[in-house]
């Protein structure tokens, strides 16, 4: 179990390297939610996320003779980023294991921090596993991206920087996948302050704390399914259990379509560019997934913002439908000319921008005389989509919403 000192002695080390991130008012999402809503932006953090305070102390920590033997991880990315900077700075050879299908970007980064990149497995845990093996074979040291009591603490000292910089905090969300984050952030704020209450939030498709927490033991998940690559993983660590325990309040979930809201307000209303895991906490509190009171404040940890190109296009995507902002429907038309003129105006006369008209005559959904249409709008919001959807069938169409 660690303490606040432990987390003190942590900022002492990696301080050279890590940044003190800023925290700032959001008064957007404030108003949104009636509530007071900070957001701490450790997407601005050395490397894009949080990971390089825990690598960087663990790192720290090593004996000359396993500094020789290097270091191995297993990651997603940002921790192998982490790592990768941290061994750099100490003059440490560094092998990081990745899944096969880790971010393109996140890959190329940890590469160019000077680490030596493995991709093997499908998820976080597979690669895990062969990590372990070259552990065992070449004589490293493993260091593990939560799982570690040195790990928690380099990560705790966020909760240390967030006291400073919002004593009157009354709650803190923090995304949760292996748990030291959270194993680290409540440990340094709770030992500070006597009433902050600490929320942990999980995507819906890799959630294993609230049921390991409700079993008091590891729950092991078979997949994880989630845009939020970042807290993929099948199970929390066995020491960051025992810390939640004692120090969390509460876990909640949110789904994809409501991180993808999340990121894309983020994007759209601060300018600022997080991922999906970046995006839970903010997501937690905008869709409610726990209780809180009219002008309490809440601290949402964005603990992260290296999100792939290609996929920052299609959470953005996801977003914007979830705000009622993009449009997919198809209907039948006759297949006779003025047919698509006739609807191109009355979407127009809507007020709806078309992104992409799709018309395929061959289709066996429709009749022989007819065509099938599917159209790509820009929208206002959800109800300016339903009064476009609403506007064609009084002129005789029979429309399906795509998305």
């Amino acid at each position: 179990m660690i303490s606040l000192s432990d987390v003190l002695a942590a900022r002492e080390r990696v301080a050279g390297v890590a940044r003190h991130t800023p925290l700032e008012r959001s008064r957007t999402f404030s108003e949104m939610t009636d509530a007071d809503v900070h957001l701490k932006l450790e997407n601005f953090q050395r490397t894009g996320a949080f990971k390089i305070r825990g690598a960087m102390n663990r790192i720290a920590t090593l004996s000359d003779e396993e500094k020789d033997a290097g270091v191995v991880t297993a990651s997603a990315g940002n921790h192998a980023q982490g790592v990768a900077l941290a061994a750099d700075r100490a003059g440490v050879d560094a092998k990081i294991v990745m899944p096969k299908h880790a971010p393109v970007s996140k890959v190329k980064a940890t590469r160019g921090y000077g680490a030596r990149v493995v991709l093997e497995g499908v998820d976080y845990d597979a690669a895990a596993d062969y990590a372990h093996k070259l552990e065992e074979k070449e004589g490293r040291t493993y260091v593990h991206a939560f799982d570690d009591p040195l790990v928690m603490a380099g990560q705790g000292t966020i909760g240390l920087e967030v006291v400073e910089d919002c004593p009157d905090v009354d709650t803190i969300v923090v995304p949760i996948g292996g748990g030291g984050l959270i194993s680290g952030i409540a440990v340094a704020m709770k030992a500070q302050l006597d009433d902050v209450r600490v929320v942990g939030v999980q995507a819906e498709g890799a959630a294993s704390a609230a049921k390991s927490l409700e079993k008091g033991e590891r729950h092991h998940l078979d997949s994880v399914d989630t845009i939020a690559d970042g807290i993929a993983t099948r199970t929390v660590g066995e020491q960051t259990l025992r810390v939640m325990e004692k120090y969390v309040d509460e876990v909640v979930t949110v789904d994809d379509r409501e991180i993808s809201l999340a990121l894309t307000l983020l994007l759209e209303r601060s300018k600022t560019v997080v991922e999906g895991a970046g995006a839970v906490p903010l997501a937690a509190v905008l869709s409610e997934a726990f209780d809180y009171e009219d002008d309490e404040t809440i601290v949402a940890a964005l603990c992260g913002g290296n999100i792939d190109l290609n996929r920052l296009t299609t959470v953005v995507m996801r977003g914007l439908v979830r705000m009622g902002r993009y449009l997919k429907i198809k209907t039948a038309l006759k297949d006779r000319p003025g047919e698509l003129e006739r609807v191109s105006g009355i979407v127009a006369r809507a007020g709806a921008n078309v992104y992409a008209v799709h018309h395929d005559r061959t289709s066996r959904d429709v009749a022989v005389n007819a065509a099938e249409l599917e159209l790509e709008l820009e929208t206002h919001d959800a109800e300016h989509a339903a009064d476009i959807v609403e506007e064609l069938e009084s002129h005789g169409y029979e429309v399906e919403t795509l998305s």
